[in-house]
């Protein structure tokens, strides 16, 4: 059993809540798409919880923020939140955000965070390429867009788990995948304590429009706040 996750963003009370399910399922290896850096004030936590376990990471577009102290162009707020964890993340911390891969293969599966054209920040809304013939990948997997979805096409399968830390899909609960052994793919939910990242967010200083699309399943600002 493989469990997949992506866009934990700092939210450790989604982490947790999303562990508790996929040790429940009996998952041996997590795999991470990315962006465990961004948004939500508990990135330390959320990354200690990983290293100990030995999840390898995919590089996402908030983590290549954080290493190369870069900013994002599409957002004010992605970038208050990525100026308040430089502060805070701990050496070895960053030494294990530094550690992210492009990308994973494993098996018949090809996992990115973005896409297969920009691994790290492409937005994917054409799946033409499932129709393609693929010579050594049956499943294609990346995360980025913090909406569940599959997508089955003529020679392959492709699959978003959705985010543990700010879906976007109008849903309020984490989103997870789970792989098990004979390849079937079942993407899941869970609900976690909102009401503990609100808390953190607050103490740290951060206005309540960051965590108040948490509560809607939104980005943030989507909620009118």
């Amino acid at each position: 059993m493989l469990g997949i996750i992506s866009d934990v963003h700092g939210n450790y009370p989604a982490l947790k809540a999303v562990l508790e399910k996929l040790d429940a399922a009996g998952c041996k290896e997590i795999i991470s798409l990315g962006d465990v850096c961004g948004y939500y004030c508990m990135v330390n936590e959320c990354i200690e919880t990983l290293r100990e376990r030995n999840v390898k990471n995919i590089i996402g577009n908030h983590d290549f923020y954080i290493i190369h102290n870069g900013k994002c162009e599409r957002s004010y707020s992605v970038n208050v939140c990525l100026d308040y964890q430089r502060k805070i993340l701990t050496e070895k911390n960053l030494e294990w955000v530094k550690e992210s891969v492009s990308y994973i293969k494993k098996d018949d599966m090809w996992m990115v965070h973005g896409g297969w054209n920009d691994y790290v920040d492409e937005y994917i809304s054409d799946f033409s390429f499932l129709d393609e013939k693929n010579a050594d990948t049956n499943l294609f997997i990346s995360g980025h867009t913090h909406v569940q979805k599959q997508v089955v096409g003529k020679n392959a399968t492709y699959f978003n788990p959705g985010s543990v830390g700010q879906p976007r899909d109008h849903i309020p609960t984490a989103a997870y995948a789970i792989i098990d052994d004979e390849k079937n793919i079942f993407l899941n939910r869970t609900e976690y304590d909102i009401d503990e990242i609100d808390f953190a967010m607050r103490k740290a200083g951060f206005a309540e429009r960051f965590t108040s699309c948490l509560y809607h399943g939104m980005k943030i600002g989507e909620d009118g706040r």
